[in-house]
């Protein structure tokens, strides 16, 4: 495996938490970025143009890179991903480490799936990060809810889920592009426990101070509220996609990779709520 580190999608929820796990480390790596001219980035990260749905960028982006951070954005296709690995590949790139989701190899008919059995037979060594719901999610998309009504507003049912922190993914993913050992290895990422949600909305009551509940929206009352408050409405229908594996009791596995590869812990829901405490606190 090489050292020269490409990390697509370096802004978002999990690549940001690579780039930060890299900070850390003696590497010199690249973030590809839309706009390499926006942002504060680490002394050893150099950002440079990049776009899936670009294909212009790719070259310059790929050049001399040997390790590949991978992740899908939910707006580019299959077609379009596989055409950049393929460019990438053929450009020198020799390991890619891809962020995939819990439960892929369970079921071929995913995108992810089938992108990571395009990778088996790229000629290029992998890595599969099969994680589960973020618990970003909760300080993300799901914000509102919670900071302006004390609601976990989620379509889920009664199902647990094991929710993994983005930043405990983004510290595998770093490991399995420093360090040799990873390659053709496939790890299922999941946080310490699985919670149903009226055990999350009371871990945030115990640690906000203040109670939250989960109100347990049914579908159309989820579709909405989000299109209510301007989250586009097949993004809204698409969420109830991906809680339907929770709400049919398919999303509690839980996996000890995270403790085991960072050699502590998986972080736990109650510590993620209290390091993120101001994004649900109401302004005054």
């Amino acid at each position: 495996m090489g050292t020269e580190i490409l990390v697509t999608g370096a802004t978002g929820t999990v690549g940001s938490h690579v780039v930060s796990a890299l900070a850390d480390t003696d590497v010199s790596f690249k973030a590809g970025v839309r706009d390499p001219t926006a942002g504060d980035w680490p002394e050893n990260c150099e950002p440079i143009a990049f776009d899936f749905e670009r294909p212009e960028t790719w070259g310059f982006a790929f050049d001399g890179i040997d390790t590949l951070f991978l992740l899908r954005p939910p707006s580019v296709g299959r077609d379009r991903l596989v055409a950049a690995v393929d460019a990438a590949i053929r450009m020198g790139v020799e390991h890619v480490t891809y962020l995939s989701v819990l439960g892929a190899a369970r079921n071929p008919l995913l995108p992810h799936r089938r992108l990571e059995r395009h990778l088996e037979t790229s000629g290029a060594t992998y890595t599969f990060l099969r994680a589960s719901y973020f618990m970003q999610n909760l300080s993300e998309i799901h914000a509102p809810e919670i900071r302006e009504h004390d609601e976990v507003f989620v379509p889920a049912g009664t199902g647990a889920v094991s929710f993994v922190d983005a930043r405990d993914v983004g510290a595998v993913a770093a490991l399995t592009m420093r360090e040799p050992g990873h390659e053709d290895e496939s790890y299922d990422l999941t946080g310490p426990e699985a919670l149903d949600f009226e055990t999350v909305a009371e871990r945030f009551s115990d640690v906000l101070g203040r109670p939250v509940t989960y109100t347990d929206p049914s579908s159309v009352a989820f579709v909405r509220r989000m299109y209510a408050r301007g989250v586009p409405l097949r993004f809204a229908v698409l969420m109830l996609g991906i809680y339907a594996p929770a709400r049919f009791g398919r999303a509690g596995r839980v996996e000890d990779d995270v403790e085991r590869l960072l050699d502590r812990p998986a972080t736990s829901l109650s510590t993620f709520v209290s390091d993120y405490r101001e994004v649900w606190e109401a302004d005054e």
